[in-house]
C-alpha cells in the first residue's frame, strides 16, 4: 500500500509554492552543475579518456586478427603466422585487461572525489540552515540526501559520462570497421536500430517517476529508523510499550520499498529483454545475409567471423546508449534531490560587508521587536518532511508584539510569564537563532542582522532546559566550546560548575562517554557539564532557557551555585520558571501573549499586583505560610 496515494508529493501541496525555493532542473541547466563538480578532477578525466580511445581502438584488433588467422594463415598453412595472430589476440586482451584495471582506477578516483566534494558540500549548506529548518526537516531525510542521493548523482557522472564517451568512441570506430569489411551487412544490421529507441523512450520517463517514489520511500524508512533508534525516541517506545505498533509502521515503510524495487526491477528487466531482442534478431540477420554472401563467394568465412564477433561490439555500444536516457533520467532524480537542497536558502545569513561583533561589556537592546514563525514553504523542502501538512493559514500570527527593553553590561535581566507566552522565542532572537519580523535586536548597539554570526556566537553562549551532549567523552564535549582549552582550564570550569567531583568519581574521569545525548547522566549533571561548557566558551553575553526547570530541590541548589558564577559580570538574560532563581535580577519583564505587560524589580512587581504577583503566590504562598 502506498504510503503517499501513489503520489509521495501529495501529502505536502502547495508547500513549496513559494518562488525562493527554486526547483531545479535539467532545462534549467542540470548538467551544466553537474560538470561545474568535475573542474577538480580535469588531469583525471582527460587520462581517463585517453584510456577509453585506446580501448576502443582494441576492441576491434581482435576479430581482424581471428580473419586473418582464417582467411590468410589456415588455407596456406602457415603456422608462424597462426602463432603470431594467436600471440597478437593474447596480447591485445592482456592489455584490455590492463586497460580496464587503469580506467575502473582513474573512475573511482573521480566518482569518490565527487562524492566528497558534493556530501561536504551539502552538509556545510545544511549547517548554515536556520534552527526553523531544523525543526521541520526529517533527519532521516538528510541523512538520505547525504548517503543515497549523493551516491547516486556520483554514479550517475562517473558510469554514465564514462559510459556514453566510452561507447560512443567504440561505436564510430567498429561501425567504421564493419563497413568496410561488408557495408550492405553493416547497412542492414543499422536498420534494427530505431527498435532500441523506442523502449528506451518509454522507459525514461516511467524509470524516473519510479525512482522518485522509491527515493521518498527510503528517507520515510531511514526516517523512522533515525527517530526510534536514538535514546529518547527508543525510551518512548519502551515506556508506551509501542513495539507491535512501531513493527507495524515500518513494515509498511519497508513494503512500500519492496513494492517498488520489484515494478523497478521489472522495468528494467522489460526493457533489457527488449534490447536483448533485438540483438539476437540483429545476429541472425548477420549470419542469415553473411552466409548466403559466403556460399556465393562474396565474402570469405573470415570477414564473416570477424563481423559476427564485431556486431556483438556494435550492439553493445548501441543498447548501452539507448541505456543512456534511462540513466540519465532516473540519475537525474539523486542530482535534483540534492540540488533542491543546495538552492534551499537559509533564512538566517550573514550580509556580504557583516562586520565583527567586538568581545567587551556589551548591551542587550530590543525596540520594537514584532516576531511570528516562519511557514514551511520559508524554510524547508516537501520531501524533507514526509508527514508535513499544508499551512492552515497564509499568514502565521505574530508571537511576539512590540517588544521593547533594554539589558545594561553586566545587568541581569529576567523573562517570566505563563506558558507559551513567548519567553524562549526573547531569547532566541538574541543569539539569532531566528531573525525579528520588524523592529531590530542589537548588542552594544549594533543589529545582530549586521554582524557575522561566527564572532555573534563568540560573544553570546547559552544553556537551554534540555542540554544536548553528543555521544564522546565529557572531554570532548566540554572542549566543543573552545577547541584551545588547556586541562587546567578544563577542570577550573568543572570546579566553578560545581561538578568536577562528581567528574572525579567517575572510572574514566574527562574520558568518560556520555552516550546517546548525555542519557548517562543525570539531569543535573548534564546542566552542570553545560555550564562548564559555556564558562569554557566565557561568553560576554549569557542566555538561560529555563536552566533549572526540571531539576529536583538538591539538583537545581548545585545549578544555582553554578549559575552565580557562569553571570557574574556578565550580562545576561533569564528564561526563568522558578521566580525563586531571579529575585536579584536588575530587571524582570512579565510576558503574556507575546507582549511585555509589567516590569520592574521583583518587590516593585509584588507590589504593583498582576500577573507576576500571581505567579509569585502561586509558587510561594504556601511556604511563606
Amino acid at each position: 500500500m502506498s504510503l503517499h496515494g501513489g503520489n509521495p508529493w501529495a501529502a505536502y501541496q502547495g508547500f513549496t509554492k513559494d518562488k525562493s525555493v527554486k526547483k531545479t532542473t535539467l532545462a534549467e541547466g542540470t548538467i551544466k552543475r553537474v560538470l561545474t563538480y568535475a573542474t577538480e578532477f580535469r588531469t583525471y578525466i582527460a587520462a581517463y579518456l585517453t584510456l577509453l580511445v585506446i580501448d576502443s581502438l582494441l576492441v576491434v584488433a581482435q576479430p581482424l586478427l581471428f580473419k586473418q588467422i582464417v582467411d590468410v594463415a589456415i588455407p596456406n598453412g602457415d603456422t608462424q603466422m597462426v602463432t603470431i595472430m594467436a600471440f597478437g589476440i593474447a596480447l591485445t586482451a592482456i592489455l584490455g585487461a590492463a586497460l580496464g584495471l587503469l580506467s575502473r582506477r582513474m573512475q573511482s578516483t573521480i566518482g569518490e572525489g565527487l562524492i566528497f566534494n558534493m556530501r561536504t558540500q551539502v552538509f556545510d549548506h545544511v549547517q548554515q540552515q536556520s534552527i526553523a529548518f531544523f525543526t521541520r526537516a526529517q533527519t532521516g531525510a538528510l541523512i538520505s540526501r547525504l548517503n543515497s542521493d549523493v551516491m547516486g548523482a556520483q554514479r550517475a557522472f562517473t558510469s554514465t559520462l564514462g559510459g556514453v564517451v566510452g561507447n560512443v568512441i567504440s561505436l564510430v570506430i567498429v561501425a567504421a570497421t564493419m563497413f568496410v569489411l561488408s557495408w550492405q551487412i553493416t547497412v542492414a544490421s543499422l536498420l534494427l536500430l530505431p527498435l532500441f529507441m523506442i523502449p528506451a523512450r518509454w522507459m525514461g520517463t516511467r524509470l524516473q517517476q519510479l525512482t522518485r517514489q522509491q527515493a521518498d520511500f527510503n528517507s520515510a524508512m531511514s526516517t523512522q529508523m533515525a527517530e526510534r533508534f536514538n535514546v529518547s525516541g527508543a525510551l518512548l517506545m519502551k515506556i508506551f510499550g509501542t513495539p507491535k505498533r512501531e513493527s507495524e509502521m515500518f513494515s509498511e515503510k519497508a513494503d512500500s520499498v519492496r513494492v517498488m524495487g520489484i515494478k523497478i526491477a521489472m522495468s528494467n528487466s522489460v526493457f533489457f529483454t527488449a534490447i536483448v531482442l533485438v540483438g539476437s534478431l540483429a545476429t541472425a540477420l548477420v549470419y542469415g545475409m553473411g552466409g548466403i554472401s559466403v556460399i556465393n563467394g562474396a565474402l570469405t568465412l573470415g570477414t564473416l567471423l570477424a563481423l559476427s564477433a564485431l556486431l556483438g561490439r556494435l550492439y553493445g555500444p548501441i543498447t548501452a546508449l539507448a541505456n543512456v536516457r534511462v540513466d540519465i533520467m532516473t540519475s537525474l532524480v539523486s542530482f535534483e534531490r540534492v540540488f533542491e537542497v543546495l538552492d534551499l536558502q537559509p533564512m538566517v545569513k550573514d550580509k556580504a560587508d557583516a562586520q565583527e561583533l567586538k568581545r567587551g561589556a556589551t548591551s542587550i537592546e530590543f525596540s520594537n521587536v514584532d516576531f511570528r514563525y516562519p511557514s514551511g514553504a520559508e524554510v524547508s523542502l516537501a520531501s524533507l518532511e514526509s508527514v508535513a501538512q499544508p499551512e492552515s493559514r497564509a499568514t502565521a500570527e505574530l508571537t511576539l508584539k512590540d517588544i521593547t527593553f533594554k539589558a545594561n553590561p553586566g545587568e541581569l535581566v529576567a523573562l517570566v510569564g505563563p506558558s507559551g507566552a513567548g519567553k524562549s522565542t526573547i531569547s532566541a532572537l538574541v543569539s539569532r537563532l531566528y531573525d525579528a519580523s520588524s523592529g531590530s535586536v542589537k548588542l552594544s548597539g549594533i543589529d545582530v542582522r549586521d554582524v557575522s554570526q561566527e564572532s555573534l556566537h563568540r560573544v553570546v553562549g547559552a544553556v537551554t532546559q534540555d542540554a544536548h551532549m553528543y555521544h564522546d567523552t565529557i572531554r570532548a564535549n566540554l572542549l566543543y566550546a573552545n577547541t584551545d582549552a588547556s586541562e587546567s582550564e578544563i577542570w577550573s570550569a568543572c570546579e566553578s560548575a560545581q561538578i568536577a567531583e562528581m567528574v572525579r568519581s567517575l572510572p574514566d574521569g574527562l574520558d568518560t562517554v556520555v552516550g546517546d545525548r548525555g542519557h548517562r547522566l543525570s539531569g543535573g549533571e548534564k546542566q552542570r557539564l553545560a555550564i562548564a561548557r559555556l564558562l569554557l566558551k566565557a561568553p560576554d553575553v549569557v542566555v538561560l532557557d529555563e536552566a533549572t526547570a526540571h531539576l529536583d530541590s538538591e539538583n537545581e541548589a548545585s545549578v544555582q551555585e553554578a549559575l552565580a558564577v557562569a553571570l557574574m559580570g556578565r550580562t545576561s538574560l533569564v528564561v526563568a520558571h522558578r521566580l525563586s532563581t531571579i529575585r536579584q535580577a536588575d530587571q524582570i519583564l512579565v510576558i503574556d501573549d507575546g507582549r511585555i505587560v509589567q516590569r520592574g524589580t521583583h518587590d516593585e512587581l509584588l507590589v504593583a499586583g498582576g500577573v507576576y504577583s500571581d505567579l509569585y503566590q502561586r509558587q510561594f504562598a504556601e511556604g511563606k505560610n
